[in-house]
C-alpha cells in the first residue's frame, strides 16, 4: 500500500507517531515526512533513522494551516498523531486543547482536501466515549470532524477515518513509565483510585491498528482494537514484583491511593451500545461505520458485532498472572532497566 508513496505523519516524533514511521518505512515508501513541533525529538529520531535517506523532518504545528499545506504537497497518506493528550493539562488549559485537537484537525482536513491526499487516518482515544473531561470532549469533536469530512468533500477522493486507542503501554507520559520511576527511586507508587480499570495496548499494536485502518477504511469509520483490560492497582503490584525479581531486593515503598485527578474516570469505554448496533468485528478489532452511512459497507473478513458496549468496567479483566505475562512479553518490567 505504501510502496513508492509519500506519507506524512503528524506528531511523528511521539511514541505512536515514531512507531508508525518505522512500520511505514518497512513498506518501501518514496518518502516519509515527519511533522512535529519539537526539534530535540526530531534530532533524536534522526540519529535512529539516519540510514534511511527517504525520511524528511519538518518543524511545524497543526495550528498553522499554511505550514501544514506546504508539508502536504504530493502526499498520498496522512497519519495524524499530533494532539494534546494529557487529561490534567487539557483541564487546566482547555482553549489550548481546542486549538490543537479541534482547530488543528479542521486545518488538517481542509489542507488534505486541497492537496488531494488519498487517505487520512486520525488517532482518537477511549476518552471520547461519554466524555467527562476536556481532552475527551475535544477529541470527540475531532472524531466528528473527521467522519463528517467524508460527506462534504464533494468530488474529492480523500478518505477520512479514525482509530480509537486505549492506554498505550510505555508511551511517553503514561502510567507504566511513571510507576517504574517511582519504584526505582523507592518512592510510593501513586494510584488515583483502587478500583480504576483501563484498556491496555502495546506501542506496536497501536501502530499496527493505524496501518490496518488505512488498509480497510472506506470513509468515516472508527476502528477499535480488541485489547486487554486490567485494574491499575494490580498493574502497580505486578511492576513491584518485577522489580523485586530482577533486582533481588525488596521494595521499601507501598502503593498509595491519592484520589482521582480533575476529569479522570474510574473506567473507560471504547464503544457505546448505540455504536455496537452498526459495528462489525473480526478477531482483532471492531469497525464502527459512520452514523451517516445508511448502507453499511462490506468489510472482508468481518461479521456483525454483538449488541453490547465495550467498557473496561463490564468486560472481562486480566488476572494477576496475565498482567505479569503482559509486562514480560512487552518488556515493560525491570529486566532491561536494572544494572
Amino acid at each position: 500500500m505504501f510502496k513508492d508513496k509519500v506519507v506524512l505523519v503528524t506528531g511523528g516524533t511521539g511514541s505512536i507517531g515514531s512507531e508508525v514511521v518505522r512500520k511505514v518505512l518497512a513498506h518501501g515508501p518514496k518518502a516519509v515526512r515527519i511533522y512535529s513541533r519539537d526539534e530535540s525529538k526530531q534530532f533524536e529520531l534522526q540519529q535512529e533513522l539516519k540510514r534511511h535517506s527517504n525520511v524528511r523532518y519538518l518543524i511545524g504545528d497543526i495550528r498553522d494551516k499554511q505550514r501544514l499545506s506546504y508539508a502536504m504537497e504530493d502526499v498520498n497518506f496522512i497519519f495524524h498523531a499530533a494532539a494534546l493528550k494529557h487529561v490534567p493539562s487539557c483541564e487546566y488549559n482547555p482553549m489550548e486543547a481546542v486549538k490543537t485537537n479541534v482547530f488543528g484537525v479542521q486545518n488538517l482536513i481542509e489542507t488534505a482536501l486541497e492537496n488531494n491526499v488519498e487517505k487520512v487516518v486520525a488517532i482518537s482515544t477511549d476518552k471520547v466515549v461519554n466524555p467527562t473531561n476536556t481532552m475527551g470532549a475535544t477529541k470527540l469533536l475531532s472524531e466528528r470532524l473527521i467522519s463528517a469530512a467524508n460527506f462534504y468533500k464533494g468530488s474529492k477522493k480523500t478518505i477520512f477515518s479514525c482509530v480509537r486507542f486505549g492506554n498505550v503501554m510505555g508511551s511517553r507520559g503514561s502510567v507504566i513509565p511513571l510507576f517504574r520511576n517511582q519504584i526505582l527511586q523507592g518512592k510510593p507508587v501513586t494510584v488515583t483510585h483502587s478500583e480504576m480499570t483501563r484498556f491496555m495496548m502495546s506501542i506496536p499494536q497501536a501502530a499496527q491498528l493505524v496501518i490496518d485502518a488505512a488498509y480497510y477504511s472506506k470513509g468515516g469509520e472508527v476502528f477499535v482494537l480488541k485489547m486487554p483490560i486490567l485494574k491499575v492497582t494490580e498493574l502497580a503490584e505486578c511492576l513491584i514484583e518485577s522489580y523485586e525479581k530482577h533486582s533481588g531486593r525488596g521494595y521499601a515503598g507501598d502503593v498509595v491511593v491519592i484520589g482521582t485527578r480533575p476529569g479522570e474516570k474510574l473506567y473507560e469505554e471504547l464503544m457505546t451500545l448505540d455504536e455496537s448496533e452498526r459495528a462489525v468485528e473480526n478477531e482483532s478489532m471492531y469497525v464502527i461505520p459512520s452514523a451517516f452511512d445508511h448502507e453499511i459497507a462490506d468489510y472482508e473478513g468481518f461479521s456483525k458485532a454483538p449488541h453490547q458496549e465495550y467498557s473496561s468496567h463490564t468486560a472481562p479483566q486480566l488476572s494477576m498472572q496475565d498482567i505479569r505475562n503482559l509486562i514480560e512479553q512487552n518488556q515493560l518490567g525491570f529486566g532491561g532497566l536494572l544494572l
